[in-house]
């Protein structure tokens, strides 16, 4: 199964689920990253140490599907 990239849509799987639209139900997504800034990096200018987030852009509807790096989820 081909990835997602940002100039390709493909299926894509969140926690081993293939993943649909929330929207449209459409199968098929484009991938890119996004950064997480806070204010206090933001304000010392230190916005790359912020954590990174996947996001599944739907390429039928454009609804973008966020998720947490795994690491942000375990220390919840």
């Amino acid at each position: 199964m081909n990835e997602p990239t940002a100039k390709h849509a493909a299926p894509a799987q969140v926690a081993g689920i293939d993943l649909s639209c929330e929207i449209c139900e459409y199968d098929h997504f484009y991938e890119r990253k996004a950064q997480l800034n806070t204010a206090v990096a933001s304000f010392f200018s230190l916005d790359w140490v912020d954590p990174t987030a996947r996001c599944l852009i739907c390429a039928n509807c454009g609804y973008i599907h966020w998720f947490l790096p795994e690491k942000m989820l375990r220390k919840a």
